[in-house]
């Protein structure tokens, strides 16, 4: 799974997944593009993976913003003249857990279009460079919510649907391009988000640290021929996968 001087754009990256992933591709060997709203957290993660050798661009950034999304695409492609692969991580989860009855509507309205309008711009505003190239791999961070409704999630499990959708149509339309877009579904992680979602968890988490290697195999040569596909992190890590 040779990911060595790939150029990885990863979002949502200061923290939980985001942060697992920029320092399993910088051991790997990659460059990173990473992006998340707060600079503080962001700037201690691009140490961390610079630390481990790579060359880090780090952005504060907005990624449901057009203008925050094209300032740091333009910034990745000057900087390293290409983008290889785009982890579209960011995400928010909104109020909660509330069962919809309770949701207030613009909250609703929020969390939707902001998971859903993050993947859709981010990957808008890169597939140019990867179509010029040929090649490249576009990789959305799904849930179970995903794809089975659960009570007091609310517009997260709805926003998720969506972003299984918008994969599905992207890897239609990119057939035959070179140019692949899967899905991974990471699972249940001990992350800020996942206390938000169950407060009184009482079951063990996975680490993030633990679930990054699908990741790596859909940036490298390894998937070149994957596209359209789910994946579920801990059955590939199970070897259920190839």
């Amino acid at each position: 799974m040779n990911v060595t001087n790939q150029v990885v754009m990863i979002t949502g990256a200061s923290r939980g997944l985001g942060r697992a992933l920029t320092l399993a591709f910088a051991e790997a060997g990659a460059n990173l593009a990473i992006c998340a709203r707060g600079e503080e957290k962001l700037i201690e993660v691009k140490k961390e993976a610079e630390a481990l050798g790579a060359e880090v661009l780090a952005i504060a950034a907005d990624t449901s913003n057009v203008k925050d999304v094209e300032r740091f695409v333009s910034l990745t492609e000057i900087q390293f003249g290409k983008i290889d692969v785009l982890i579209n991580n960011a995400s928010i989860f909104g109020p909660g857990p509330l069962y919809l009855a309770d949701y207030p509507d613009k909250d609703l309205a929020e969390v939707i279009r902001v998971n859903i309008l993050n993947p859709f711009l981010v990957t808008k505003r890169v597939l140019p460079g990867m179509l010029a190239n040929g090649k490249g791999s576009i990789i959305n961070v799904t849930s179970e919510a995903g794809q089975t409704g659960y009570a007091e999630w609310g517009a997260y499990g709805i926003s998720k649907f969506g972003v299984e959708g918008l994969t599905q149509v992207w890897a239609d339309e990119l057939q035959e391009t070179g140019v692949r877009i899967n899905m991974v579904d990471p699972g249940e992680m001990d992350t800020d988000m996942h206390k938000t979602a169950v407060p009184e968890c009482d079951y063990e988490l996975a680490q993030p640290e633990e679930i990054v290697d699908v990741f790596l195999y859909l940036a490298s040569e390894n998937s070149a021929d994957v596209n359209g596909q789910r994946f579920e992190a801990k059955e590939f890590k199970l070897g259920r996968e190839s």
